[in-house]
């Protein structure tokens, strides 16, 4: 399990740029006291400020990591820098006929049973707990009053809205928005409160703002028709509605369903931090034999580190369950699945056309549908005038996100030659993440 995992993937692994440039220096030999190394765990002891060296541990198979020492991050750069180490010179660690150290022993230990009680805990059938099921069906009672109360208001101030007309709506300041989205977090509604914000930001745009906000209120009217009907739709659409009001469904409830297990492909990861210092991972999954595509999110506060075991470039076997829906996409991974460092075959379409007829077909199940996750096997990157366009073998071009910043070096990569491409199409462009040449894994949202 140590081979296959290079420096650019294991540095995304870090919790920000410090650890990572810390986590550099310390991937020397001299650095460290004792290295070691099994068929599934990697252990060194390094001095620090203290007294006793700090013992740091990787368990290969996910990547997951341990150290002794008082750092916050994580993983900390005693742990890269030993990850770093291995991917370099993995002579430099020995191999003890009796196997790790009990220090390494008594962790992996550790390890396993937390593993095997979160895997009993996710298939073991919910507690009765009367009392405990009364309190949250009287919360979801008074939740659904808000909610109700909340889009009826709302039904109100887009009927004026529509009335008065989008060149009405263009003057208006972006505290007109920003009210009527902070009455729908009072209701309850984020997800409402997050559209209309946005519809602010369209509303103060340039070129074609016009057909872009009218298209965000069309949607916003049929959500509020969808909930206001909502006991007459199916299953999969009355779950899609609830969930974009802002609805949430509880992960351990849903880790106890059955999932796809599959070799899972990590095709791609984005980032994002609010004003209040919530930050926001995407990571986006292929199923190498289902086909179908995935998107796992995670959430982290202020100094707290995101899940990093789901490096782009790498892979899986596990199960993952979907969050239902109209068109499930969100998904969450089930423990216990076993990690790669790479993957060897790139999934996806043979042409643009295949994309488009993908993304018809989703939208006409989800009609709120923002993003459509696109993998492509054999394409070429083209320039045509100030914009870049992807074209396949046939000639069929979908149009390139145009604040995109890696054209040039994406064509340069290519060489002339069709590559995979892995990105998101949101019906008006493609914003490509990452690529696939001479069997080689690129992450265009690292630099190229």
């Amino acid at each position: 399990m140590t081979a296959g995992w290079t420096a650019e993937q294991i540095i995304k692994l870090a919790p920000d740029s410090g650890a990572a440039s810390a986590g550099k220096g310390l991937a020397a030999k001299h650095k460290w006291q004792s290295l070691g190394l099994s068929d599934s765990v990697a252990w060194g002891e390094c001095q620090g400020s203290g007294k006793l060296p700090y013992q740091t541990e990787i368990f290969l198979e996910e990547p997951a990591f341990h150290c002794t020492c008082p750092s916050r991050k994580f993983p900390c750069k005693h742990s890269l820098g030993l990850f770093l180490l291995l991917a370099d010179q993995p002579s430099a660690f020995s191999r003890p006929a009796d196997g790790p150290p009990e220090w390494v022993r008594d962790w992996l230990e550790k390890r396993l049973k937390r593993q095997e009680k979160a895997q009993e805990v996710a298939a073991a059938p919910p507690k009765s707990k009367s009392a405990g099921k009364a309190g949250q069906a009287k919360r979801a009672d008074q939740r659904q009053a808000k909610v109700t109360a909340g889009l009826a208001d709302l039904r109100l101030w887009l009927g004026d809205l529509l009335r008065s007309g989008l060149a009405e709506a263009k003057g208006q300041p972006y505290k007109f928005w920003d009210s009527m989205a902070a009455r729908m977090v009072d209701a309850q509604a984020p997800g409402v409160a997050r559209r209309l914000r946005e519809m602010g930001g369209i509303a103060a745009g340039g070129n074609g703002w016009q057909e872009e906000l009218l298209e965000r209120l069309g949607q916003l009217h049929l959500l509020l028709e969808g909930y206001r009907h909502l006991e007459q739709l199916p299953a999969g659409l009355q779950a899609e509605v609830r969930a974009q009001v802002g609805w949430t469904q509880s992960q351990d409830e849903l880790a106890q369903e059955a999932g796809i297990l599959d070799r899972w492909l990590v095709l791609g990861q984005s980032r994002e931090e609010d004003d209040n210092h919530l930050k926001m991972q995407r990571t986006w999954l292929w199923g190498s034999q289902s086909g179908r595509p995935a998107v796992v999110f995670d959430f982290a506060y202020g100094s707290q580190p995101l899940d990093s075991s789901l490096a782009p470039g790498s892979s899986f076997d596990g199960e993952v369950v979907y969050f239902p829906g109209a068109y499930p996409l969100r998904a969450l991974v089930k423990p216990g699945a076993r990690h790669y460092p790479t993957f060897e075959d790139w999934p996806g379409a043979a042409g643009c056309s295949e994309i488009i007829e993908a993304y018809s077909q989703a939208l006409g199940e989800n009609p709120w549908l923002e993003l459509f996750p696109v993998a492509l096997s054999a394409v070429y990157p083209v320039r045509s005038g100030d914009d870049w366009q992807i074209r396949d073998e046939a000639g069929r071009c979908l149009p390139v996100e145009p604040a995109f910043p890696k054209g040039w070096p994406l064509l340069a990569l290519s060489g002339g030659y069709s590559v995979g491409l892995f990105g998101l199409w949101d019906g008006r462009y493609l914003q490509p993440y990452s690529a696939w040449a001479e069997q080689r894994f690129i992450d265009l949202e690292e630099n190229i």
